[in-house]
């Protein structure tokens, strides 16, 4: 019956997601970024180590780059904060299920730091300019997604590490682009099926 009366508002914003989104009251947001936290945690459990880098493959990424489209700006950050708070003060939905200021210190803490940024700035744009919704434009945002998230973990990196930038960028950026990339356009194809619709 509560998804029947969702589903209703979203019928009676004529169809059109950021509207309904828009509509829901504070409480239905802020569930929609624990959820979203939610998700992000479990996604970092599907992780692939690599023999040359301390850096896993993970599926992380999607979630994040999914957040900032599908909750907007301001709450896709608070589901991130959320995320990230919630880590440090040790529940263990890290990737490896760990938890603790230990993560964030380390190696990959950068990456992680670099999801809020990331899901504000694709929120913003998305929420701001009517043709980002288009698939294409979605592409585009998830990619500038990807890089930032790369720029606040590349520089964590070498800070932790002590190294320059052609170590850094050959562990900590270069082999995680192809993944990335797939990760990048099955998350533009499932937001740009939220957007477009006539309303937006």
């Amino acid at each position: 019956m509560y998804l029947t009366k969702l589903m209703g508002g979203y019928r009676n914003s004529g169809g059109s997601y950021i509207q309904w989104r828009d509509t829901l009251s504070l409480y239905h947001k802020l569930l929609l970024a624990f959820g979203f936290a939610l998700l992000t945690g479990i996604a970092a459990q599907v992780r692939i180590p690599l023999p040359f880098t301390p850096v896993p493959v993970t599926l992380q990424v999607f979630m994040v780059l999914l957040s900032g489209t599908i909750l907007g700006s301001f709450f896709g950050g608070a589901s991130m904060l959320i995320y990230i708070i919630s880590g440090t003060a040790g529940v263990p939905w890290f990737n490896g299920f760990a938890g603790g200021y230990g993560v964030i210190s380390g190696i990959t803490g950068g990456y992680i730091i670099g999801f809020i940024p990331a899901v504000m700035i694709t929120g913003w744009l998305t929420d701001k300019y009517k043709n980002f919704g288009k698939v294409n434009a979605q592409l585009m945002l998830m990619s500038l997604g990807v890089f930032i998230i790369y720029a606040f973990g590349a520089l964590h990196f070498s800070f932790v590490t002590r190294s320059g930038f052609t170590r850094t960028f050959t562990m900590a950026v270069l082999p995680f682009i192809p993944v990335d990339l797939i990760k990048a356009t099955i998350a533009a194809g499932i937001s740009a099926s939220f957007l477009r619709k006539e309303g937006f």
